[in-house]
């Protein structure tokens, strides 16, 4: 008689239950999968997480697979909101329903958490959800399609310049602008979509907190100011417009937020912020610029197309509200 296979073993256990020893492993693949996908050095936030790990002090899940780390997940919370900061499952495991499962593990966990009235994720790695649908569990689930664009060292050579058509003078960003742009910011995302992804968009204090962690922590790279750019009004001098970027690698940049009042939405601020921007990063050696941007955002995709950038690949939000 021929031998069965034996079904694996899957277990969901708690992030504080396991070594840096257990993840080591898989975060050695994320890291080569980040750079292979993103052009993306993942390294820094792996060295982070180890600590945690070490400190027993990461929240989240963890997906066993006959005793093997096979995939994670951990939050932060802030507030009423608990925010999904990373998932990855390795790619020989990577099937929809152990994805689900993972899912579902760290979800619940914030839900049952006292306060916690919101969920926020943006979760590039998932890849459950790469067609229709959305996840089968939980209450007020939305899902918010997002791009990820790229455009390279030669096509940001070529761009022409463009002169808006509203009075800015462009200018390296300082510190002394912080709490005009955290305005700006609350200002130009005012009933706009990407504020369901993100509620830090729907006030002053939270546009001020998302400022300050692009800006001060490596979530998002590591924070340039010499290639961010702001458009002031050439007669007051208030804030108009910025564009933010970071270095993602050694040779790739990221640009981290984009934004202009929405009084002056169609005057190619936008363009000649992230003109100069994308060519101040490939001042320094960067080959490749990169951007993420909301599918249904239908103006900024066109922007960013006439720019050059191309999708490179499609990744889901997913918001749980009010649950």
């Amino acid at each position: 008689m021929a031998a069965h296979s034996e079904l694996p073993i899957v277990q969901i256990v708690e992030l504080s239950d396991i070594t840096t020893a257990d993840l080591d492993p898989l975060l050695a693949e994320e890291i080569d999968v980040w750079r292979e996908r993103f052009a993306w050095d993942f390294r820094p936030s792996a060295d982070l997480l180890r600590r945690f790990v070490q400190m027993r002090s990461l929240y989240g899940c963890a997906l066993r697979l006959n005793g093997e780390v096979a995939g994670y997940a951990y939050f932060v919370c802030e507030g009423h909101k608990g925010l999904i900061g990373d998932f990855f499952v390795r790619r020989r495991y990577a099937t929809p329903s152990l994805e689900i499962q993972l899912l579902r593990a760290v979800v619940e966990s914030l839900m049952r958490m006292a306060g916690i009235r919101r969920i926020e994720s943006q979760l590039m790695m998932l890849r459950a959800f790469a067609g229709e649908g959305l996840p089968p569990f939980g209450r007020k689930v939305a899902r918010y399609d997002r791009y990820f664009m790229e455009i390279d060292r030669g096509t940001i050579r070529r761009l022409p310049e463009s002169s808006p058509r509203s009075q800015v003078r462009f200018v390296v960003w300082a510190e002394r602008y912080m709490e005009e742009m955290a305005h700006l910011l609350a200002a130009s995302y005012r009933g706009h979509i990407d504020s369901e992804l993100n509620d830090q968009y729907r006030s002053v204090s939270g546009a001020r907190q998302f400022l300050t962690n692009i800006i001060r922590f490596p979530g998002c790279g590591r924070f340039s100011p010499e290639a961010s750019i702001l458009a002031l009004d050439a007669n007051t001098g208030r804030l108009s417009g910025m564009c933010l970027a970071s270095r993602v690698s050694e040779d790739a940049g990221h640009v981290t937020q984009v934004c202009v009042l929405p009084a002056l939405r169609g005057s190619r601020i936008g363009y000649e912020l992230i003109r100069q921007t994308t060519n101040k990063l490939v001042e320094t050696e960067t080959n490749i610029v990169s951007l993420t941007v909301t599918c249904a955002n239908v103006d900024a995709v066109r922007l960013y197309r006439s720019l050059g950038f191309r999708v490179q690949g499609t990744f889901s939000a997913l918001v749980w509200d009010r649950f």
